[in-house]
């Protein structure tokens, strides 16, 4: 079951605490970013990856493409301009950035040439 990735970060807390997960944002160049579109293309969207995400996290992309045609309604824009703020910082593609559900980050995590499974077990490492 694909999970929302347009989520406001309040209502991901929300579902993250109900459903006793973790919060999983995905910061993305998807029109621009070599390493963003690998991620995707040999991590995130395979079937390993996707069933490990979906049962563990609440799920959200904060993707900014610069292509005129690929942009994003501005209520999106907005929504992912304030989490890069509060939890991208340093403006680094791709990142994959892990939070509680209080909104409190522990861990980060950027392209790897691995497999799907080894970057599971590397998220898994980053857990408090």
């Amino acid at each position: 079951m694909a999970q929302e990735k347009e989520l406001l970060l309040e209502e991901a807390q929300q579902q993250a605490i109900a459903t006793n997960k973790h919060i999983m944002i995905v910061f993305s160049g998807s029109d621009w970013c070599a390493p963003c579109i690998k991620l995707a293309r040999t991590i995130l969207d395979t079937e390993t990856f996707t069933a490990y995400a979906d049962a563990n996290y609440i799920r959200m992309t904060a993707d900014f493409p610069r292509k005129k045609k690929n942009q994003l309604p501005p209520a999106i824009q907005l929504r992912n301009k304030q989490l890069a703020e509060r939890y991208n910082k340093s403006g680094g593609f791709p990142l994959v950035v892990l939070i509680d559900a209080t909104g409190k980050k522990y861990g980060e995590m950027g392209y790897k040439k691995t497999s799907p499974a080894a970057y599971i077990q590397l998220l898994e490492a980053l857990h408090p």
